[in-house]
């Protein structure tokens, strides 16, 4: 998997990029400390993965990720940011981001989380899911549709969203469930057409996951 980092601290760049050196399925093709070299390098670059921070000289992690997703929806970026806020996380979700971690998760968790973008899973720490959560239910209250779209899940739907929300990842609810991983994608994605959620598939799935 080639990954670009994107953060305006070199020391955290160079950091993440020797945890990955010695990774022989996760490689750094390259590292932008700006919106505009993110937008440049993704396109020259075309990684797998865009590691986003937040917090740029020249802009946002979300200007950045507006920018490539509109030129290119299919690439997948995942935040990793120190800041836990809620409209941060909701939004990032919402434009098309596939994950939002913080950067105190541990090593073996980042690495986890990195490999099951790979195969086609979202990214998000549990407690995150169940904000994400509460903000789209919070929502039902100014925006009528929100409800009725919640209301549109079939049982399964809801209950794929219940385990997603208790962080279990696609194989995880598979086996809980008793269907295949791939019928859990097919669920994920009926979900985010239903609660129109735009975007990158298990990502945004999870997002909408209770």
């Amino acid at each position: 998997m080639k990954i670009l980092i994107v953060d305006d601290h070199i020391l955290f760049r160079e950091g993440i990029a020797s945890l990955f050196a010695g990774q022989p399925d996760l490689a750094v093709v390259g590292q932008a400390n700006c919106v505009q070299e993110a937008v440049v390098m993704a396109d020259e670059l075309q990684p797998d993965l865009i590691l986003m921070d937040f917090t740029m000289p020249d802009g946002t992690g979300l200007d950045a990720t507006k920018a490539i997703l509109k030129t290119q929806p299919a690439m997948k970026i995942l935040f990793l940011t120190v800041h836990e806020n809620d409209e941060m996380l909701f939004e990032a979700i919402r434009m098309g981001a596939v994950g939002y971690l913080l950067k105190n998760v541990s090593v073996t968790q980042m690495m986890k989380q990195i490999r099951s973008i790979e195969q086609g899973e979202a990214a998000l720490m549990p407690g995150m899911t169940r904000k994400i959560l509460n903000e789209f239910a919070r929502q039902s209250d100014a925006r009528p549709q929100a409800a009725a779209e919640l209301q549109a899940l079939s049982v399964r739907e809801l209950e794929v969203l219940d385990q997603l929300a208790g962080g279990a990842s696609n194989r995880e609810i598979a086996q809980r469930l008793y269907i295949s991983e791939n019928t859990v994608r097919n669920h994920v994605h009926s979900i985010l057409t239903k609660l129109k959620l735009q975007n990158r598939t298990q990502l945004v799935g999870m997002t909408t996951k209770q």
